[in-house]
């Protein structure tokens, strides 16, 4: 290159413009004329001037014909007038400033070039050609004579001579030619798709490896003049532009293309081996060429919804729900493999979802009527689990919800609407929800909406008799905390009690259960026939965390009274009375009961021997001396004895109720007594009587015997003392009717719960009404069932209504009938 001639210019910019124009020469084609030889021409040098920092020079120079001239003693100050080391300081300042003086010497001249280099003549065309040669070499996969450094180089040049453009154009055009021919000659070829496919396949790999190739050789152009010139693609994506335009063009390759790659999945789908690389490498070319999503996946993913809706409706006719279930698994599995071994990620979630909706949505009603049912029964958990986790899939747990719904509706109301089953109902009902527990924890990930599905259908299900399960949740416990139970550990026991009461949360009535349970509870108290005081105290705990305080304060009462009662028992054994007044040979234990803690006892009367007698008269002397204003009445129905009996076979005790005792103490003093003489004798009533003379006479122990025998007793009867009576036991108990459940004692129950629900109703009308004043009748109803925690029909409600009106708590408004004023 050459310098432009500067009129004015430093030594040290001259002399680096001469040395970078020598170096670009050398590696430059351009040629250069010979430099002329330099005239002299005077140059004068500036001065020192000792009042500036540093240095300044300045060179005048003369232009004579492009010629520069300089002193060159400018550059030699120092040395033509270096001092003596040797001199003094004085002298050797005084010797510089003479050197600084301007001096005649040799002067060069350098003169500038007066005409640019040039290019050689046709210098693209040539080098063109060498890079035609080099790229149809690369396409034919022939052997080039030219170096790669060369052809690089080559390229370099022309980029440099802002050729680029035209360069790139001629790549191009080159390049599309061949890519033409390569694809015009995959038309008509092999009708086995297989083969045709690894025709294309190779195609494409001979493409990639040539362009590869080609960028190369062509980098310099790729990172000049393709990124500085805006909307020109880079040689790779021009290579894959053209590919897929005359791919385009040739509209049979690119069907057939991708028939084959559907027809290769179809038989993959169905069972048979291909091969996945060639998937994999021709749907990256469709993804390269950015066609992959019109070309190949709208195909796709249509063939796939045809596939497997033929496929869901042929196989849920063949198979059973778990089979088909599990097949429908294996499917989604098949085809998240296929998504990560050749089919692009974007395929992913509509290929999944086309499946799920042809496999599993559209067969939802069907699965569900076919098979949840026979899942259920069967506990079936991992088939479960699987279904739940495949209807996740799809959005249709609310579907499974409602089914699971019906199923513990249908399944539950078999157990609590078959009377013939009452006795079980408690236990398969616990067994039922243990089992339903178990489905929610293992198979529906603990889902909380299920759960309270599972609760409101067991609501539904339990209170479908009203008050009958309350009654029998009651017995059930009785039935457990009742001694006898062997086996029976007290961490069973409490396991037990926590079942029971998820049953009793159910409950509506729960007041009915209050009753049958207190009733129970005072029969093992007073009896002893509790088998754990702590289980007892347990449970009660468990019903007052659930139902408060108040529910639980009889029962407690209850406890608190039989603690007492040992205490004034034993009182009573170290008092003067009991030494000094009581009869001798009798032993008698009292419990003392406060009348609002226990259930209700009907009064009955029974004539007691004199000994028993003279007891009770003692007891009550005693009893009222420490306790003045009370009054005791003797529930003759509660009292049990031991009766020591003289068999001619031996000795025995006799564990017997009061009225049992009463009617055997009549035998020490006769052989032979009637029905009638007993009745006379003991003034029980008549219905219990029979019952006890059947519990003696007609039962498993047969202390009396019946004339004339047989399992009823009627009033012409006589009985006789059991001389032969003989037993391997040396206590016996003799099983008393009165402890066994009577329908007459359900029935009293269950009033007495209706007639506690009366008080509650009105109460709670009487209370809503003196806070509100004034209500009309839907307002007031809307509210009782907001308060009242029992069950109850409108019906009655009007009824309480109209008592209160009646007993003048409420008065209609004359206005308007529907509503109610409170009267003060």
């Amino acid at each position: 290159m050459s310098l432009p001639p500067t009129k004015r210019s430093s030594l040290s910019n001259t002399t680096t413009a001469n040395t970078s124009s020598g170096g670009a020469s050398n590696s430059s084609p351009l040629h250069h004329p010979p430099m002329k030889k330099a005239k002299s021409q005077a140059v004068a040098c500036s001065s020192l001037d000792p009042s500036k920092n540093g240095l300044q020079h300045r060179h005048d120079h003369t232009q004579v014909d492009n010629e520069v001239v300089f002193e060159p003693s400018a550059m030699a100050i120092d040395d033509d007038a270096r001092p003596d080391e040797s001199r003094a300081p004085a002298a050797a300042n005084l010797s510089r400033k003479k050197a600084t003086l301007p001096q005649p010497s040799k002067k060069l001249v350098i003169k500038l070039l007066k005409a640019k280099p040039t290019l050689p003549t046709n210098f693209e065309e040539d080098t063109w050609a060498k890079l035609k040669s080099a790229i149809t070499a690369i396409f034919l996969k022939q052997p080039d004579s030219c170096d790669l450094e060369k052809l690089y180089q080559a390229v370099n040049d022309l980029c440099l001579h802002k050729m680029g453009g035209s360069l790139y154009q001629r790549i191009e055009k080159e390049c599309e030619a061949h890519i033409s021919v390569a694809l015009r000659s995959l038309v008509g070829q092999s009708p086995d798709l297989a083969v045709f496919l690894s025709l294309v396949e190779r195609c494409w790999q001979d493409l990639c490896d040539q362009m590869l190739m080609i960028r190369g050789i062509a980098l310099y152009l790729d990172r000049t003049y393709v990124k500085q010139t805006p909307n020109v693609r880079s040689l790779w994506d021009m290579g894959l532009q053209l590919f897929r335009k005359h791919l385009a063009l040739s509209a049979e390759v690119e069907h057939k293309t991708v028939t084959g790659l559907l027809r290769m999945i179809e038989r993959e789908r169905v069972g048979e081996a291909v091969d996945r690389t060639l998937l994999n490498h021709l749907l990256k070319m469709f993804t390269a060429l950015g066609i992959y999503s019109d070309s190949f996946e709208k195909p796709f993913l249509g063939c796939t919804s045809e596939f497997y809706a033929a496929e869901g409706m042929k196989f849920m006719q063949q198979y059973d729900v778990p089979d088909y279930l599990k097949h429908v698994e294996m499917r989604l599995h098949e085809e998240h493999e296929r998504c990560l071994l050749y089919l692009d990620a974007s395929t992913r979630k509509p290929l999944i979802a086309m499946a799920e909706k042809q496999l599993l949505e559209r067969h939802i009603p069907a699965i569900l009527d076919k098979g949840f049912t026979t899942l259920m029964d069967g506990h079936r958990i991992e088939d479960l689990q699987r279904m739940y986790s495949l209807f996740s899939r799809v959005n249709a747990l609310e579907s499974l919800r409602h089914a699971l719904s019906s199923y513990i509706r249908r399944t539950g109301q078999g157990i609590v609407m078959d009377d013939e089953k009452d006795k079980d109902m408690v236990p398969s009902l616990l067994e039922f929800k243990a089992s339903l527990d178990s489905i929610w924890e293992e198979s529906f990930s603990k889902n909380e909406a299920f759960s309270n599905t599972i609760k409101d259908a067991f609501e539904y299900l339990i209170n479908l008799r009203q008050n009958r399960p309350a009654e029998l949740i009651a017995k059930f416990l009785d039935e457990k905390l009742r001694a006898g139970n062997k086996g029976t550990s007290e961490e069973e026991l409490e396991g037990m009690l926590d079942k029971v009461l998820v049953l009793f949360r159910f409950i509506q009535g729960k007041d009915v259960f209050e009753a049958f349970y207190k009733k129970d509870l005072a029969k093992r108290l007073l009896l002893g026939k509790s088998a754990s005081i702590d289980a007892e105290k347990s449970m009660i705990s468990k019903l007052k965390t659930e139902c408060g305080s108040q529910f639980t304060n009889k029962l407690e009462g209850m406890f608190k009274d039989i603690e007492l009662s040992k205490e004034i028992n034993e009182s009573f054994k170290q008092s003067s009375q009991a030494r000094t007044k009581l009869p001798s040979g009798i032993e008698m234990s009292v419990h003392v009961l406060t009348t609002g803690y226990w259930p209700t006892y009907p009064p009955m009367d029974v004539r007691l021997p004199h000994e028993l007698n003279v007891y009770q008269d003692i007891f009550k002397e005693f009893y009222l001396s420490k306790h003045s204003g009370r009054r005791l009445m003797w529930q003759n129905s509660l009292g049990h004895c031991v009766l020591k009996a003289d068999f001619p076979k031996g000795k025995k005790e006799l564990a017997v109720s009061l009225f049992q005792t009463v009617v055997l103490m009549l035998f020490n003093d006769a052989e032979k007594l009637s029905f009638q003489d007993i009745k006379d004798s003991t003034s029980i009533e008549d219905k219990e009587l029979r019952r006890t003379l059947q519990s003696l006479a007609c039962g498993k122990v047969r202390v009396l015997q019946k004339l004339p025998k047989g399992r009823d007793v009627e009033d012409d009867d006589s009985f006789i003392f059991n001389e032969g009576f003989t037993a391997p036991l040396y206590r016996i108990k003799v099983n008393a009717i009165q402890m066994k459940e009577t329908v007459e004692e359900n029935t009293s129950t269950t009033e007495r719960v209706f007639q506690d629900r009366q008080y509650q109703v009105d109460a709670a009308i009487v209370r809503i009404m003196k806070t509100r004043k004034v209500l009309s009748h839907t307002l007031l109803i809307t509210e009782l069932f907001q308060q009242l925690k029992f069950p109850i029909k409108p019906a009655d409600l009007k009824k309480r209504i109209e008592s209160l009106i009646d007993r003048e708590y409420l008065e209609r408004d004359r206005n308007n009938p529907q509503i109610y004023n409170y009267l003060a």
